[in-house]
């Protein structure tokens, strides 16, 4: 990491106004979390719904295409990336530094609420808490790599990223069975049933076919976004 390059997108991320909209997503699973740890419904049910479905399944994306796309596209939009890629620093060394930042604003601003709105939710019983902020974390780091990598490729990286997050993979994949295999959402909610075990949490896609997708979405992801910047360098140069 650089710690010139990690200050100046820890700093662009949180100082915009999408650092209000990184409070506002949490506070929307804390809120629908307290007022549903009151209700009388089976709470197994209602953790699998908000931890799964609003948790998981679109908030975790919703962070992860904010502070991927963020980190960098700005940047890239605006020019003010030139200053950057002038400095004497490897281009891989720019997108791994951007990539654990974003990787850890997603973390704070994701596996914490999770954690908290499970032990209010359902306490520390069968592990599925602990499966979900699982999930979030290895899901989070996928969807910031990947993210990262659309804001690079291009201009309309926002469009193109919820294009994935939310008609991929929250509507095609709900109907068509084949795409779930395809999907980061299907992937955490498998290392997700694994960690708390099969009877408290579902998953589509299997844990030996999870993991190595998850490793090589978030490392392709990065090795591309490495050559893409060097690309433009190249190109400014030119």
């Amino acid at each position: 990491m650089n710690p010139t390059v990690a200050r100046l997108t820890l700093r662009g991320l949180l100082g915009r106004r999408c650092g209000l909209l990184l409070l506002v997503v949490p506070a929307l699973l804390l809120l629908v979390s307290a007022i549903a740890s009151g209700s009388t419904a089976d709470a197994h049910g209602l953790t699998v719904k908000i931890l799964g479905q609003l948790g998981l399944g679109t908030l975790v994306p919703i962070l992860g295409l904010v502070v991927g796309t963020g980190a960098i596209a700005t940047e890239i939009d605006d020019g003010s990336i030139v200053y950057l890629l002038a400095k004497p620093l490897p281009r891989w060394r720019i997108i791994t530094t951007k990539l654990a930042v974003a990787i850890g604003v997603t973390w704070l601003f994701s596996v914490v609420p999770t954690l908290l709105s499970g032990l209010l939710l359902f306490g520390t019983r069968d592990g599925m808490v602990l499966g979900y902020t699982v999930a979030v974390m290895v899901a989070g780091a996928a969807y910031s790599a990947l993210f990262l990598l659309l804001g690079v490729v291009t201009r309309h990286a926002v469009v193109a990223g919820l294009g994935y997050a939310l008609i991929w993979e929250s509507v095609v994949g709900n109907f068509v069975e084949g795409a779930r295999t395809l999907s980061i959402q299907q992937w955490g909610r498998a290392v997700a049933e694994a960690v708390a075990g099969d009877t408290a949490i579902g998953a589509d896609v299997s844990l030996g076919a999870a993991v190595p997708l998850l490793l090589v979405v978030t490392v392709g992801a990065t090795v591309l976004a490495s050559v893409k910047l060097a690309g433009l360098t190249l190109a400014g140069e030119e």
